[in-house]
């Protein structure tokens, strides 16, 4: 299961809304490629279809979209969102993770 905070809830639903999806219907949409400083980075998207291999969830009713293979790396985190003076963004907060670089956007197992 993937959590979403009450801030990174909200930011979502005002990007999705921005972008011309629909916060209600449509997904977020995460994952995992080979990439960043650390080994693996995260990505993040906003989707109106689920793919049938897609695993789905819901959380601070936030719909949630993940595919098999990038599930494996992500059970149990939680997203969340920092909008402070240091401008991160999106903060996956990923407890597999062994080492993460400092930006916070790759990590490793």
């Amino acid at each position: 299961m993937i959590k979403v905070s009450n801030t990174a809830k909200s930011k979502i639903a005002l990007l999705m809304t921005e972008g011309g999806f629909n916060a209600i219907e449509d997904y977020v949409r995460v994952g995992v490629k080979s990439g960043g400083c650390s080994g693996l980075s995260y990505e993040l998207d906003f989707d109106n279809k689920k793919k049938e291999e897609d695993k789905l969830f819901e959380d601070n009713q936030v719909k949630i979209i993940v595919d098999k293979k990038s599930f494996l790396y992500l059970i149990g985190t939680t997203l969340e969102y920092s909008g402070g003076l240091n401008g991160k963004g999106f903060v996956f907060n990923n407890p597999n993770a062994n080492r993460t670089c400092g930006c916070g956007e790759s990590f490793s197992l």
